[in-house]
């Protein structure tokens, strides 16, 4: 034939899950030919006949024989769902001339109570060779001329029972002599298993039917072999870790290569040598979504040999070292510690060895911690104890993880941020190799950092989308008004960004709802009324954080404005989550205090950004932050941190009374929850307080020089409405003041001023009546500004101004503080 053939192999899911064979048989009907098929055995069969061997093995013959029914009543179950009334009536013959042998071994296998290798080979095969006989009927009633082939005809193999070596050889010679008779066929070939040349079978061990389809391509020497399974591909990291890991396009052999060599379970090295040997693509489809291309695996590879390919993570293993005390040991230290540990049937994933050879270590299967620890003390038994060597501390459980891709070392710092990115998720290093295709490098960590350390890396090399997933504390106006943002954003986020924001919860004073499948953001806040209704929110924000630090990249994201929340970010910093806040409460707490909660994110190597402390949008922090790592020295510092008042001020110059002009403020979502905390002064202290610090001041609270926008007396009502009310009594005192700022060509502003010196640094807040040349007159509405008067800005000042109130800006700004946070994650700095 001109064509050159096709391989197309299915595995078990895709034959024995309930409803699939019909669309594995219309895509057979649909492919191009010449086509041969490789199966799996159906479902868990191979499952219930190894552990009909064992039952059988123990004595407990009606248990062996109740697994072999299992496999039985399967097959007959999927006959019926795709053959007629004949083509069932065979099935049933083939089932009995495949199956009452098993029947008679299991019972020889019950005398004997022994079950050798060889035997339990014997028993395991018979599932491919049930999903064979059950495919090529089906096949031929829909006019698919097929034929049954068993590969035990064709392929030899030596007498490693459970992970058979193939004699390539033999077996071309075997085939040449079959595959003459598949013309105009569909040849439907057993995966799995072959036979020694004395005629006793065996199976090839784990991936061992993908191997019989890459065999068997190589032999057709075929274009292509597509593996049919119930996943998209290969995909960038294991999506039970990284929620938005996506399917990799292409991958070269030796990228494929390199993964099956670090655990990746959908193929094995020895499945791609055939193909890199023969020049056939491996191609890797979903049977439930046969119109998603899938992962092509071939010479070519990714066409961007910039982007690295995925993220793997090998888990439950343990980290052994042995360290010299004195240089020049005669032997080398590695090679024995490999050579104790190959006799001794134990797999290394990885090794670590110091410059000059004083340190040596392996990382290995966590359950063969104790024989490794045997076979390495007794190879060095003489320098263990004559004091040279010393075997450190076991670490265990650890994690390898490994990024793998083309062309790695061709790529300037791919080590460098690989490690960087860890390192800034709080994740302590054990161990690191890179080998010398440079297609791969590797770390070890702690078990428990399996997580955040895949997620991290993940995003750190934009593998997918960043996913940020956020608890909203606060569903007042800022929060309300986040919301909306997330939602408008999101589409734009992820199309222009790579950043998909997901909520995943949201609290009030009240309780939380969470949800981590994700909460759309539009109902967030109906979903939570309707859950606290129901009684059916959770207390204790505090107990949703272990949840909300399995999700990829937490963020704890505070819109209110209630008090003694540093104890819930102490919490969150601990359990790995970064926050972003608009509350300026923690910041403004007792110096030590505050002191200690930045120190905890730090030592979590956790993000605190709080940006909308101040400005809400305004960028005053950050400014005042440059200022300071640049080397400028801050002579004082000037504004209207409060756009709420500085909207009072505004609508009293146009005749407002102050009763009407609070009212407002309030209906527009300017003020906060009880408009008493803006016209204290005591939020605008709290703001002059933090950018104080930030400059190095050591000052408290109660330092700050407050004089209130209205007198202290009239501010002691509870009731925010009643206060409303209680303010009509101001309104002619506030109007005169206004009148004779007028009259003298002032503005009446409520402002804050801080100073620092060497003596005594001063801060103080209150109303202020300026001149038509200060920065402050020209505000307008609900503006704010602050002016920074530096030695570089000494003459003309630095000045922030814009909007300093409202929902949509204060949202504004906790959303750009949450997109810095994505970007930095993903390594964008």
């Amino acid at each position: 034939m001109s064509e050159r053939w096709q391989v197309y192999k299915f595995g078990g899911s895709s034959l024995g899950t309930s409803g699939r064979l019909p669309r594995v048989l219309e895509l057979v009907a649909a492919a191009p030919r010449p086509l041969a098929l490789v199966v799996s055995a159906l479902g868990d069969s191979t499952d219930w006949l190894i552990l009909a061997a064992r039952s059988a093995e123990e004595g407990n013959i009606s248990q062996a024989r109740g697994q072999l029914t299992h496999v039985r009543d399967l097959a007959s179950a999927t006959a019926r769902s795709v053959l007629g009334a004949q083509g069932q009536k065979g099935m049933k013959y083939d089932l009995d001339e495949i199956l009452t042998p098993v029947e008679r071994l299991l019972s020889g296998i019950e005398l004997t109570r022994e079950c050798s290798p060889r035997t339990l080979d014997a028993v395991i095969s018979v599932g491919e060779r049930i999903s064979s006989a059950l495919l090529a009927r089906a096949l031929s009633e829909r006019d698919v001329p097929a034929l049954a082939v068993d590969a035990r005809d064709f392929v030899v193999t030596d007498s490693t029972h459970g992970s058979a070596t193939v004699e390539k050889a033999e077996t071309a010679v075997r085939f040449a002599a079959l595959e003459s008779n598949w013309a105009g066929k569909v040849p439907i070939i057993t995966g799995f298993i072959g036979r020694t040349r004395d005629g006793h079978t065996t199976t090839l061990g784990r991936n061992g039917s993908d191997y019989t389809a890459t065999l068997v391509a190589g032999l057709l020497k075929a274009s292509a072999v597509t593996v049919w399974t119930d996943v998209l591909g290969v995909m960038t990291a294991d999506p039970a870790l990284v929620r938005e890991a996506s399917p990799v396009d292409r991958l070269s052999y030796d990228e494929a290569l390199e993964l099956a060599y670090f655990g990746t379970r959908m193929f094995h090295p020895r499945t791609i040598i055939p193909l890199r040997e023969c020049g056939a693509a491996l191609v890797i489809r979903s049977t439930t979504q046969p119109d998603a291309p899938g992962t092509r695996i071939d010479a070519t590879g990714n066409p961007d040999p910039n982007r690295p390919t995925c993220v793997t993570s090998l888990e439950r293993l343990t980290l052994l070292g042995v360290q010299s005390r004195r240089t020049g040991l005669g032997r080398p230290l590695g090679g024995r510690i490999l050579a104790a540990l190959s006799e001794a049937g134990v797999r290394v994933w990885m090794t670590t060895e110091s410059t000059l050879g004083q340190s040596f270590s392996v990382v290995i299967p966590a359950v063969d911690e104790a024989s490794a620890r045997l076979s390495v003390s007794a190879a060095l038994a003489s320098e263990l104890q004559s004091g040279d060597l010393r075997i450190e501390p076991v670490l265990s459980p650890v994690t390898l993880v490994t990024l793998v891709g083309e062309n790695m070392a061709g790529r300037p710092n791919v080590a460098g941020k690989f490690l960087n990115s860890i390192g800034e998720a709080g994740i302590s290093v054990r161990a690191v190799a890179q080998g010398a295709s440079a297609r791969s490098i590797s770390c070890v960590v702690d078990a428990d950092q399996t997580a955040t350390a895949v997620r991290t890396v993940h995003g750190a090399f934009n593998l997918a989308h960043t996913e940020i997933s956020v608890l909203l504390l606060g569903k007042g106006v800022v929060g309300g008004s986040l919301l909306k943002q997330i939602d408008r954003q999101n589409q734009a986020l992820g199309r222009e960004h790579d950043v998909q924001v997901r909520l995943v919860g949201i609290g009030s004073s009240s309780g939380a709802l969470f949800e981590p499948e994700g909460i759309p953001p539009v109902e967030a806040i109906a979903r939570l009324q309707k859950a606290l209704a129901a009684g059916k929110v959770v207390k204790d924000v505090t107990s949703l954080l272990e949840k909300l630090s399995r999700l990829p990249n937490p963020v704890l994201v505070d819109c209110s404005a209630a008090p003694g929340m540093e104890k819930i970010y102490r919490a969150a910093f601990a359990h790995g989550i970064n926050v972003v806040s608009a509350n300026k409460q923690p910041l403004a707490l007792p110096q030590a205090e505050r002191v200690a909660l930045l120190n905890e994110a730090r030592r979590h190597f956790r993000a605190y950004n709080y940006e909308t402390t101040v400005g809400a949008a305004l960028p005053v922090i950050e400014t005042l932050k440059n200022l300071v790592r640049t080397g400028d020295h801050v002579i004082s510092i000037e504004g209207a941190f409060s756009g709420t008042l500085g909207f009072l001020c505004d609508r009293l110059s146009q005749g407002d009374p102050l009763s009407v002009a609070v009212r407002k403020a309030k209906d527009l979502g300017y003020t906060e929850p009880h408009p008493r905390d803006d016209l204290s002064g005591l939020d605008v202290a709290r703001k002059a307080i933090i950018l104080a610090r930030e400059l190095g001041l050591q000052v408290e609270l109660s330092d700050v020089v407050l004089e209130p926008f209205v007198p202290a007396e009239n501010l002691r009502e509870d009731d925010p409405e009643k206060f409303l009310q209680s303010l009509t009594a101001l309104d002619a005192g506030v109007a005169a003041r206004v009148a004779s700022c007028k009259a003298h060509g002032r503005f009446l502003r409520y402002l804050a001023r801080i100073t620092p010196g060497a003596t005594g640094s001063q801060v103080s807040v209150g109303p202020v009546e300026v001149d038509a040349a200060h920065p402050a007159s020209s505000l307008r509405g609900a503006e704010a500004f602050v002016a920074f008067h530096t030695e570089r800005y000494r003459e003309y000042p630095l000045v922030v101004r814009g909007s300093g109130a409202g929902g949509d800006v204060t949202a504004a700004g906790v959303l750009a503080d949450i997109l810095r946070l994505a970007q930095n994650i993903r390594g964008r700095r």
